[in-house]
């Protein structure tokens, strides 16, 4: 049995952005995920909630890129 495709997308680099950065959405940016991005750029990571939301599906392992796939650890 394989393991699932990773991305080169760093779990502990996105963690980080989200955390000190996430309001402007640079884990977005980082994930390739460019649109939600400048949503979250634009509306302050949604006041914050959306940045928050984000920061725990990053912790728990159901954040992913823009393909789909899981962040490598």
């Amino acid at each position: 049995m394989t393991s699932p495709v990773t991305t080169q997308k760093s779990w502990v680099v996105a963690l980080l952005l989200c955390f000190f950065v996430g309001v402007l959405g640079a884990h977005r940016f980082y994930t390739g995920k460019v649109g939600t991005g400048v949503l979250q750029l634009i509306t302050i990571g949604g006041l914050g909630i959306w940045a928050f939301i984000d920061l725990i599906m990053i912790l728990v392992g159901a954040f992913r890129d823009k393909q789909g796939q899981p962040l490598a650890k």
